[in-house]
């Protein structure tokens, strides 16, 4: 314990620039102070209670639509693609999820245009390989965050350089907080590059310069160009995978999409352009479109079945059952949703192939149509970037000495061990209790759902279909949830992310609320992984318990030591937070 206590008190003296509380992003929201009491007693409510904090989205995506630097990516955007040059996106945890959706989308788009008109995308060679995204650890975080690489700028620094960004390229460095070292590193590292580069945030800019260094020293550097997203504190107290991320793929996905529109207008005839089926929106259309998607989302039918689905999958998992989501088109954002509940609400996170002692996954999601290395293509629409660093890279970016003796494996292999694709699972189909969810958007619905029940239904307990999109379904399986609403055809399909984005966040997050993971509107069941999240952690036992921030801070630390020492891989890790708090409060029961 001595030494645990060492670690807390080196962190209370030497890391006080990742003492965040001070950021709306890191702040408790006061519409849901009283959610986890709200959702367990009236769930419907308490669903829109979240819904609530995404209506605040809107204007503040009014304001940036028309700021000049928004008008500013776009043209970045088009110069780079008439120049042949290439768009990095950079992120960590859930930014960097969000720009490999961001490359993925891209991807996707010019791929079908080779397969359908062909005669028509040779006038447009080599355009699919024009956007490249970044994400801390590379793809293999994707599943899991690797611990600690968003502390480094160097990381950044070193895997942009890797990625070859050169002069005349573009960045757009995209950080919730505005904070993250991981993702200010890029953004650096482009500006040496002669790239033009862009800083995305989610904190008022004057804030975020008062407190934290390194995000001053960004936000001074004229030549780089900064988007303020802050639409204020998170539905959840931190959890910027909801609103941050939102705001931030509807803004950065809608100027990606406009400059893309942009350069096939000045490649394409009119009659190319009206046989694509594509059509040219004005910027504020964006605005209206996602004011139009958060009103259907929120009309009584939306949030009865968004009830429904909270307690199908509640009901599964008090039985210790498990849930595999089958999916194609949107498989990437299925996945990200569920891998990010293991570090927000810490839930087992995925296990490797072969792997029988590790805790499973609640959810998990597979493709009906693939096997594992060709699903994983398929999601990503490339071949995946694993990380190949060695002992020698991380000497020479000067991490710390353990990552230096024991490099994470991070390579494709790893990567592959997460059995994404069809083959079956018996040890999530045999559980005590099991699920089959069809998550279908768009036109895929019928098709999708119909391949997935005759392959695998009869493995599960139970079948469920999710549908999203403007039109009825019909299912044989034993629950259908369907999400009404309009989808707008766009090159980067931007909506069909979006509603399957504010559906499952929404859904995931009240789950975990209903399964006590949060304390008012606090992810207090959370992995202190890094240095934010165990100042996170700290500020939440304080919040709770009445306690110092310093004292939080010493048993957060402690608890951390005994749950590493006793823990067995067959059994789910508790909380360090949770047990910290509850420490704190029996003792103070005793006294």
């Amino acid at each position: 314990m001595s030494d645990a206590i060492e670690q807390a008190k080196k962190f209370l003296s030497e890391e006080q620039a990742f003492r965040l509380g001070e950021l709306p992003t890191e702040s408790s929201h006061p519409k849901t102070k009283a959610l986890s009491e709200t959702v367990v007693s009236d769930l419907a409510a308490g669903i829109r209670l979240l819904q609530a904090v995404d209506e605040e989205i809107p204007p503040v995506a009014e304001s940036v639509f028309q700021q000049d630097t928004f008008r500013d990516l776009v043209c970045a955007f088009v110069d780079a693609l008439k120049a042949r040059k290439r768009i990095y996106f950079t992120g960590c945890g859930a930014t960097g999820r969000l720009s490999i959706l961001l490359e993925a989308a891209w991807q996707r788009f010019w791929h079908q245009l080779k397969q359908k008109h062909p005669e028509i995308s040779t006038k447009m060679p080599e355009m699919d390989n024009r956007i490249i995204s970044i994400m801390a650890g590379g793809d293999f975080a994707l599943i899991k965050a690797v611990e600690g690489f968003e502390d480094f700028p160097d990381f950044g620094r070193y895997q942009l350089k890797q990625a070859g960004v050169a002069q005349g390229d573009v960045v757009v460095a995209i950080t919730e907080g505005g904070e993250t070292p991981f993702v200010i590193g890029t953004a650096w590292q482009g500006l040496d590059a002669g790239a033009n580069v862009f800083f995305v945030y989610n904190n008022p800019t004057e804030q975020l310069g008062r407190y934290v260094q390194r995000s001053r020293q960004v936000l001074e550097e004229p030549r780089i160009r900064k988007l303020d997203l802050t639409t204020g504190p998170m539905a959840i107290t931190g959890s910027t995978r909801m609103q941050a991320v939102t705001i931030e793929l509807l803004i950065v996905g809608s100027a990606l999409e406009i400059a893309l529109m942009q350069f096939l207008q000045e490649c394409l005839s009119a009659s190319q352009l009206a046989k694509l089926g594509l059509c040219v929106r004005p910027i504020m259309e964006y605005h209206q479109l996602f004011s139009n998607l958060l009103r259907q989302l929120s009309n009584p039918a939306a949030v009865d079945t968004m009830t429904r689905v909270t307690e199908f999958e509640e009901n599964i998992y008090r039985r210790g059952g498990l849930i595999t989501y089958m999916t194609d088109s949107v498989m990437l954002d299925v996945l990200t949703d569920t891998t990010e509940r293991s570090p927000t609400f810490m839930v087992p996170p995925f296990r490797k192939d072969g792997d029988s002692r590790s805790p499973q996954s609640w959810a998990f999601v597979k493709n009906p149509f693939h096997p594992t290395p060709e699903a994983w293509r398929d999601m990503l629409q490339r071949e995946p970037r694993g990380l190949e660093w060695g002992p020698a890279v991380y000497k020479q970016l000067n991490a710390p000495s353990i990552l230096q003796a024991d490099p994470p494996r991070l390579n494709n292999a790893e990567l592959f061990k997460f059995r994404i694709g069809n083959e079956p699972d018996p040890t999530r189909a045999n559980a005590v209790d099991s699920a089959l969810v069809v998550i279908s958007v768009g036109t895929q619905i019928d098709h999708l759902s119909r391949n997935c029940l005759e392959r695998f239904g009869n493995q599960y307990k139970k079948t469920a279909a999710m549908t999203i999109g403007p039109a009825a379904a019909a299912s044989d399986t034993d629950d259908l949830f369907q999400f009404r609403c309009d989808l707008p055809d766009s090159p980067l399909q931007l909506w069909h992310h979006l509603a399957v984005k504010l559906i499952l966040n929404t859904i995931s997050t009240a789950t975990m609320v209903r399964m006590g993971r949060v304390i008012d509107n606090a992810m207090v069941w959370l992995s202190p992984s890094n240095k934010k999240l165990i100042d996170r952690g700290s500020r939440l036992i304080s919040q709770q318990t009445g306690c110092s921030y310093e004292q939080a801070c010493i048993t957060l630390h402690q608890t951390m030591d005994e749950v590493e020492s006793r823990s067995q891989q067959d059994k789910e890790t508790p909380s360090p937070v949770a047990l910290a708090i509850e420490r704190i409060s029996a003792e103070r029961e005793k006294s």
